[in-house]
């Protein structure tokens, strides 16, 4: 017996019992694996460990305390483990190998067990002495050894069964399964997706497994196919599945490159997958195209089943691409999975429209460049805008120009920006004109600030300057409130007008208010009604003060609007609420 063995460990279980609490239902690597930034206590001397009292106490390293660590959990786990095969194979009669992979593979179960047990002394003696008196749900580790997770398999646990040996359908089909090459592990997605496998009589699994071996399927073959899809074993042999499988061959696609495109933690879905060869065939895709295709890019049959395929022609489809058009298209499909590819379309489809181009365009451009826009994984339309320097107008104009150009505005590559046009040039000479006559000084600052802040040519920000002052403000005013919000004079001259008779007619604030609330037009109105308005019923309810300005109402956040003026009255949070999605219905 080890030095730890001999140990009386009374103070061990209480910090390692709060480090399993703390981390119940983890993986089996964080269970008994090393805990980082977890600090390891000492092991003191006790009276029920005579043997060690008088040894000095030595300053452990954190690598000490790590490896100590590891070293007691370890111990833990081995002595767990060790009492629960003790437990299924001489108490419960199960097979010594069965057994031990049941108590190899239950970390979550492990866990449970070993706080339910008293282990105040041996963990083992105390773990078997518990199990004893108190018999446990055997299916639960069983399942957990198959691969499930306990979320997984709570819902399939028997309602009237504890003990394995009760079931014996389900002993023998999983032995049958375990013994045909089926790894224990993937056993259980099996279970959880082809659940009446596991209730067949005797010899119908196996022969069952038999008959799809007379097709000429090896074993380790057939192994990969039934963990791929687990249906295959649910009736009689599947049409579907030998269909596709002699179109691969006659294709030149052999059984070998069909397992080494199987993921087993994926299902594949072989009616699916025929849908697809038939929908090439359709296309005038010959045998000897189809195979080239499928050895160049295998994903489009075997990713997702090729239901992202599918997508794709559908999508393609409506953009009216003919069959002949289609086939012809695959045929160069570049090497890249296809759900990339069909992210990537709909990415430069929804770029296309974010920057106004026309229906009739976008559509021009995905018929002739199909392969360039799956190829490309641009960037956000806000960043090209910004980082290219151009308006949506000439974006647009440039891109069906050339197409060719989106290949250079992908991730990862360095965007340079548009060199200015003769018509933005004008634009810019007339928006600094007009800045400079209303008070602007050349060069400054404000002037640069400005420049960039106002949007549109000289005569827009002119007839948008005079809106404002027919509405009745003298224009020094004026021009002083473009001074101090340029972006005041981005609205068009309807917004303009609507949002001074919402301030006026509406709020019943004096058009002189725009003096002081200088970012009013430039705030949007559904956020200055809903202000306004709560503030209004605060003072309706003699909680808040008349005379406030409009300018403090708007400009402030929502966060400390809400905290400092909303939850003065207990009834407040509600009508915010209320006021807010009346508002919004109505806009």
């Amino acid at each position: 017996m080890t030095h730890l063995q001999k140990l009386r460990i009374a103070s061990i279980p209480s910090w390692v019992s709060s480090i399993f609490h703390e981390n119940h239902l983890r993986s089996p690597r964080t269970l008994f694996g090393v805990f980082p930034n977890v600090q390891i206590p000492r092991v003191y001397s006790t009276k029920m460990a005579p043997e060690i009292e008088n040894h000095e106490v030595l300053v452990e390293t954190s690598t000490a305390k790590g490896r100590s660590a590891t070293r007691t959990l370890r111990y833990i786990q081995k002595e767990t483990q060790a009492a629960l095969l003790e437990y299924l194979h001489s108490t419960r009669g199960l097979h010594f190998t069965d057994a031990e992979n049941i108590s190899k593979n239950c970390p979550h179960f492990l866990d449970k067990l070993f706080h339910r047990a008293d282990c105040e002394r041996e963990i083992r003696r105390s773990i078997a002495r518990f199990l004893r008196y108190h018999p446990i749900n055997e299916f639960e580790p069983f399942f957990e050894s198959l691969g499930l997770k306990p979320s997984e398999y709570v819902s399939l646990l028997p309602r009237n069964l504890m003990y394995l040996t009760d079931d014996e359908l389900l002993l023998h089909n999983y032995t049958v399964l375990s013994n045909y090459g089926i790894p224990p592990n993937k056993i259980g997605k099996i279970y959880r997706e082809a659940t009446e496998v596991f209730q067949y009589d005797f010899q119908v699994l196996a022969s069952k497994l038999q008959a799809y071996e007379e097709l000429g399927l090896s074993r380790s073959a057939l192994v990969r196919y039934v963990v791929g899809g687990p249906y295959l074993l649910v009736g009689d042999v599947n049409a579907a599945f030998v269909s596709v499988l002699e179109k691969l061959k006659s294709i030149g696609f052999e059984t070998n490159r069909i397992e080494g495109n199987l993921w087993e933690d994926n299902t594949y879905y072989w009616s699916r997958m025929l849908e697809v060869l038939s929908l090439f065939s359709e296309m005038g895709c010959s045998d000897e195209q189809l195979g080239k295709l499928l050895c160049h890019n295998p994903d489009i049959l075997f990713e997702s089943s090729g239901e992202m395929t599918v997508s794709l022609i559908g999508l393609l489809q409506k953009f009216g691409f003919t069959k002949r058009e289609l086939c012809s298209m695959f045929l160069q499909f570049p090497q890249i999975p296809v759900a990339k590819f069909v992210a990537n379309l709909r990415r430069c489809i929804l770029f296309l429209d974010e920057i106004d181009m026309k229906a009739a365009e976008i559509g021009k451009i995905v018929h002739s460049h199909p392969l360039l826009l799956g190829s490309c994984s641009l960037k956000k339309t806000s960043s090209l805008l910004c980082t290219l320097n151009v308006g949506k107008k000439r974006l647009s104009q440039y891109i069906q120009e050339n197409p060719q150009e989106l290949k250079n505005w992908v991730w990862g590559r360095k965007i340079e920006s548009f060199p200015d046009s003769g018509d933005e040039v004008r634009s810019k000479a007339e928006r600094t004109k007009f800045l400079l006559d209303i008070g602007f000084v050349e060069n400054s600052s404000k002037m640069k600030a400005a420049l960039k802040a106002c949007r549109g040519n000289g005569e827009e920000l002119q007839e948008r300057f005079d809106c404002i002052v027919k509405a009745g403000l003298d224009q020094k005013d004026v021009c002083e409130l473009i001074q101090s919000c340029p972006q005041n004079l981005n609205q068009t001259t309807d917004v303009i007008e609507m949002k001074i008779d919402c301030l006026v007619n509406e709020l019943g604030y004096p058009i002189s208010s725009l003096l002081t609330a200088t970012r009013y037009l430039s705030h949007k109105m559904e956020r200055v009604k809903l202000r306004v308005r709560m503030f209004n019923w605060l003072k309706d309810h003699g909680i808040a003060a008349p005379g406030l300005s409009l300018s403090t109402l708007i400009s402030c956040s929502d966060s400390y609007f809400i905290k400092t003026y909303v939850h003065r009255h207990p009834a407040g949070p509600q009508v915010w609420h209320d006021l807010k999605k009346e508002i919004e219905s109505n806009c």
